[in-house]
């Protein structure tokens, strides 16, 4: 076994699809950082609200006033010199611990896809993405036409590891049974030419997209590993992630996974995309000094491979936290984050914080929009980590006011995946007397349903 594993990690590849990883990963994110900013989100997510809800254990990270457009416009350069391939392992390090700040700044603005890029740079952070086609190559007057081939193959598990996931995640009652939530969203999107009045309408659609999204995500990176099925598989996943996007604002993300799963296409279809790049650098008569060829040997390899060693494993583990929880998890959300559930759930709800004098008895109720955004107000009314911060943070407020002495009590209802309203929280526990913590939250009333599955 030992003698098998060090033939596979000795094992050379062309370094190709590295570089066309990294460029097309580097301008994605430029892209994006770009549109983040267009859009004037910086302001209304980060520096508009006057409370910003934090991961447990990460309460220092905050926005930092307007020194946060400095913060994205170190992430977008850095994401450009990563394209470039310019100063790669500073560049690559800089974006990953800028991007994860940012993602860390508002629990509010969670997604799986921002989880995705921070995981993603942060492995790209070991790799050398700069050892063939980069600036890095022509100052250093050397570039590699050998790397070891566990590098990207690490790019592919990785991304296996998010297919797969979300495709049992999706083995649950409520998605292939009831085709939840998608017959709550699909009807909504009558406005699309040819389908949206019709097709959008009809149960069966709903059923198909469920069965056909859980299929997708099950099979595809096997079927992206062979070459008789690849071309097929990647024309699925263009078509899958263009649909997609058409029908849900999930912003760049479909188009991340596009660019990201050419990685798993072999050497000479990059030197193809490569090919294009360097007749992009004749027209701008760009021109390369003679260049060295070598085979590139990998420093300190004993110690990074069982530090990634470590990383696949919390990122095969981590999605089953879950089973440490004894409620049901669409409905705690204790275990849901980071786990690659992907528009699984579609929940509504009201939530009323009342503060008491618990000398006097004499109660008031908080209207919520004198301190939420309308957005952070919808993501609190149905996460209770996120009631629970709240409540800890109405009572800094209101301390500093002079009340003394207060308990918070909450009246709260959620309605999950078309289900009717039923309480959520219990109405006669101080929030003020619990602690947030990795334990069950035994505050949350139970769900009166039941969803089987994974």
């Amino acid at each position: 076994m030992l003698i098998k594993l060090t033939s596979y990690f000795n094992k050379q590849t062309h370094p190709a699809p590295l570089a066309v990883f990294r460029i097309g990963f580097g301008l994605m994110m430029l892209a994006s950082i770009i549109r983040f900013w267009s859009y004037g989100w910086i302001e209304k997510l980060y520096l508009e609200p006057q409370f910003h809800f934090s991961y447990y254990g990460f309460e220092w990270v905050k926005p930092i006033g307007n020194y946060t457009y400095l913060l994205f416009v170190i992430c977008g350069l850095s994401a450009l010199f990563v394209a470039l391939g310019l100063k790669y392992r500073i560049a690559i390090i800089t974006f990953f611990i800028s991007f994860t700040y940012i993602e860390f700044m508002d629990k509010t603005t969670y997604l799986n896809h921002y989880y995705f890029i921070s995981i993603l740079s942060f492995l790209m952070c070991f790799l050398p993405a700069n050892a063939y086609f980069s600036l890095d190559a022509i100052i250093r007057k050397k570039q590699y036409h050998q790397i070891p081939k566990w590098t990207i193959n690490s790019i592919k598990l990785l991304l296996g590891i998010v297919y797969v996931y979300a495709g049992l995640a999706k083995i649950n009652s409520d998605w292939l049974c009831k085709a939840m939530p998608l017959k709550i969203w699909l009807p909504s999107k009558y406005d699309l030419p040819f389908i949206g009045e019709n097709v959008m309408q009809q149960e069966w659609f709903h059923m198909a997209m469920s069965w056909s999204g859980m299929l997708y995500d099950l099979t595809i990176p096997f079927f992206m590993l062979f070459k008789r099925t690849r071309g097929f598989a990647f024309a699925l996943i263009v078509f899958f992630h263009v649909f997609t996007r058409v029908l849900f604002p999930i912003g760049m993300f479909p188009y991340v996974m596009i660019v990201a799963t050419l990685i798993f296409f072999d050497a000479d279809v990059h030197e193809r995309i490569l090919n294009g790049f360097r007749k992009l650098c004749n027209v701008l008569k760009l021109k390369a000094s003679t260049i060295e060829i070598s085979n590139y040997k990998f420093q300190n390899q004993k110690i990074i491979l069982p530090i990634l060693g470590l990383f696949f494993t919390i990122q095969l583990l981590l999605p089953f936290r879950y089973l440490l929880y004894p409620n049901e998890l669409f409905w705690t959300e204790e275990g849901y984050r980071f786990s690659w559930r992907v528009m699984l759930m579609e929940k509504a709800g009201y939530t009323e914080f009342k503060v008491v004098d618990a000398a006097s008895g004499h109660s008031f109720s908080v209207n919520n929009s004198d301190f939420l955004t309308p957005f952070q107000e919808k993501q609190m009314s149905t996460q209770p980590d996120f009631i629970l911060e709240y409540a800890k943070y109405l009572e800094q407020h209101f301390a500093a006011q002079g009340h003394k002495n207060i308990e918070i009590y909450v009246d709260s209802f959620v309605a999950l995946n078309g289900r009717s309203s039923e309480r959520y929280i219990d109405p006669k526990v101080d929030l003020l007397k619990q602690t947030e913590s990795f334990k069950p939250k035994n505050w949350i009333l139970p769900f009166k349903d039941d969803i089987k599955g994974l």
